[in-house]
C-alpha cells in the first residue's frame, strides 16, 4: 500500500531538504521526479545545487507532464520517491500551450484548469495503485498578499487548488518554516 507525504513551505524553508531526509531514512532505492525547466542562470544553479545534495544512486526522471505515464515502471524501479516541485509542474503545465494564461478567456481557463487538475488525479490514483513511499514537496504561495497582477492571480490559485488536492489525498503533510518541519496531518 502507498504512502504520500506533502511538503510544503515557503521559498528557501529547507523543505527539500527536508523531504530528502524523509527518503534517506527509508535507505532504498529512491526516484527523483525533478519538474523544473531550468530556463535561465539562476535556475541551472538552483537544479545543480540540488543534484549536488541528492545521492548518486538515486535515479532521476526530469518529466513534468504525464507523469502519472511513468509511475507503474518508477514502482519497479523505485521504493521511494520525491516529485519537487508541485509548483514548478504546475507552471510549467500552464506554459505548455506557448500562450499566455492570462489572455484566455474564462472557459478557456477553466479548461487549462481541469487539464492540470486532471494531471494531478491521475498522478494521484496511479501512485495509489503502488506501494510506493511517495514524497511531494511544493510552495505554499498562499500566506502573502494577493498578487496584483492577472497572470499572479491565475497562478496562485491553480497552484492552491492543487496543492489542496494533493495534500488532502495525503496520508502525512509537513510545514517547513526557516528549516523546521511542523507535522499538520
Amino acid at each position: 500500500m502507498s504512502n504520500i507525504v506533502f511538503v510544503t513551505g515557503g521559498a528557501k524553508s529547507g523543505k527539500s531538504a527536508f523531504a530528502e531526509s524523509l527518503c534517506l531514512e527509508k535507505n532504498n532505492r529512491t526516484g527523483y521526479i525533478a519538474t523544473s525547466i531550468p530556463f535561465d542562470d539562476e535556475m541551472k544553479e538552483k537544479v545543480r545545487l540540488h543534484k549536488e545534495r541528492r545521492p548518486s544512486n538515486w535515479t532521476t526522471y526530469e518529466i513534468y507532464e504525464d507523469v502519472f505515464k511513468i509511475i507503474e515502471n518508477v514502482s519497479k524501479e523505485c521504493d521511494t520517491v520525491m516529485l519537487d516541485c508541485i509548483t514548478l509542474m504546475v507552471n510549467n503545465l500552464m506554459f505548455k500551450y506557448d500562450m499566455n494564461p492570462q489572455d484566455l478567456s474564462n472557459e478557456e481557463l477553466e479548461k487549462m484548469d481541469e487539464y492540470i487538475f486532471n494531471q494531478f488525479e491521475k498522478l494521484i490514483e496511479e501512485i495509489r495503485n503502488t506501494d510506493l513511499y511517495f514524497v511531494f514537496v511544493t510552495n505554499e504561495i498562499g500566506m502573502g498578499v494577493v498578487p496584483a497582477n492577472k497572470l499572479s492571480r491565475i497562478y496562485a490559485n491553480t497552484a492552491g487548488k492543487i496543492n489542496q488536492y494533493v495534500a488532502s489525498n495525503s496520508d502525512e503533510a509537513y510545514l517547513v518554516i526557516s528549516g523546521i518541519p511542523v507535522k499538520i496531518k
